[in-house]
């Protein structure tokens, strides 16, 4: 077996950063609050970016600042000083998609690492040569190429020079995210960092002249042209993309919530870590993994380009999980209450499972006691009030309390 390659999750706010390390993430990428390309998630403010990066170092991860966003003339020394914070501050790479920033940032920042974004639509290994050539040090792949071309990419590509492809989240319609339908309809560009996500809209397709015949979207082998692609995941697949010589596996997700980031990069912590050990380990494991990633917000899986073109029909079905976050365990304490925070409404008496990095623990809860109040409660649903429970051993700090999905009311009590 190659060397493993690296876990890389999404980090969104500083939430979804700490989920990430505490389950187990090599690396995590996110952005500040300019020149990324998901403008709607939290991001990082410059003081929370310095302790971005002091929380993975201190883990022994890296942190990648995302800076994919296609710059005009205009904007550019914006983007330059962004990126001198940004170094300072001590991040391990740029994530950079535009020609022309990738250029400044290695004429006037070469001490700054480079991976060129997935945005940068790379395909073929002549651009690769051009990339390895401006100092860059990782290509993050297009969607698009399938694992036999991957393999040839990354046996022609020079030594120096990381593969990263991305190996489950939402796909964009568009060819590798370059997409203009939020422009179009909202006036808010993806490119920009504005996607209103229009392509996951519900829609019916009708011919004018035959009102109330319905038409179905499919996909052929260059791609898809409307609505929602299905979720990509590649776990099956990860003894092939290690044996290809990807360095870096991505997971999609800086809008997601930190018990999605939690509950995938557990997922994919404990695939690689059996593949580690035997292929066989992570075959035996495998069912159970898969059916670890639908207790987070999904849609329909499938494998995107990596067999070929994705299968028809190539919309999915709208979002289903199978759990759902009920709390955050903020400080554990052995033989006493443990406190947390809520997020979903649960009662005393319910079956509920603790995740944690060793593993899931089952445990029926017990009734508990609101900080705030100090009353005994055996149910409550508000978001964000702090609670004492007793826990089963072998909780930390981080750990998520999960339970069954059930009908909300309330906006606080909206599943993750």
């Amino acid at each position: 077996m190659s060397r493993l390659p690296e876990l890389l999750a999404p980090a969104g706010n500083m939430d979804s950063l700490k989920a990430a390390l505490h389950f187990g993430a090599d690396a995590v990428y996110g952005a500040m609050k300019t020149y990324g390309l998901r403008a709607a998630a939290a991001n990082f403010s410059q003081d929370e970016l310095v302790e971005a990066v002091r929380l993975c170092h201190r883990d022994g991860a890296r942190f990648y600042l995302t800076m994919n966003i296609f710059p005009f003339d205009d904007e550019l020394a914006g983007f330059l000083e962004a990126a001198r914070i940004a170094t300072e501050a001590g991040v391990d790479a740029a994530i950079v998609s535009d020609l022309g920033a990738i250029s400044l940032l290695r004429r006037e920042l070469p001490s700054l690492p480079v991976h060129v974004s997935t945005q940068a639509n790379t395909v073929n290994s002549e651009a690769v040569m051009h990339y390895a050539e401006m100092g860059c040090q990782r290509i993050i792949l297009a969607r698009e190429l399938s694992l036999e071309r991957i393999a040839a990419l990354c046996r022609r590509a020079p030594a120096d020079i990381q593969i990263e492809t991305f190996v489950h989240g939402a796909s964009c319609m568009a060819y590798s995210g370059r997409c203009l339908l939020s422009a179009a309809m909202t006036g808010r560009s993806g490119n920009r960092g504005a996607c209103a996500q229009s392509c996951r809209w519900q829609y019916a397709l009708m011919e004018m002249k035959r009102p109330g015949e319905y038409y179905p979207i499919d996909e052929d082998e260059r791609g898809t042209y409307l609505l929602s692609a299905r979720d990509l995941c590649l776990m099956p697949l990860l003894p092939d993309l290690t044996s290809a010589g990807v360095s870096s596996l991505k997971i999609e997700g800086r809008m997601k919530t930190e018990y999605y980031v939690a509950t995938v990069v557990s997922a994919y912590r404990k695939a690689l870590d059996c593949l580690a050990k035997s292929e066989e380990c992570f075959r035996e494991k495998l069912p159970e993994l898969l059916q670890e990633l639908r207790n987070a917000s999904h849609r329909d899986f499938d494998t995107g380009f990596l067999l070929g073109a994705p299968p028809a029909p190539a919309q999915a079905n709208g979002f289903t999980q199978e759990r759902e976050y009920v709390a955050r365990v903020e400080e554990a304490r052995t033989n006493d209450f443990s406190e947390l925070v809520l997020k979903n409404r649960f009662h005393a008496g319910e079956q509920l499972e603790l995740l944690t990095p060793k593993g899931i623990i089952p445990f029926k809860a017990p009734d508990f006691i609101r900080v705030s109040t100090g009353e005994r409660m055996d149910t409550l649903g508000i978001a964000g009030e702090k609670i004492l429970m007793k826990l089963p051993a072998g909780v930390s700090a981080g750990d998520l309390v999960r339970g069954p999905v059930r009908n909300h009311k309330t906006a606080a009590e909206k599943p993750t």
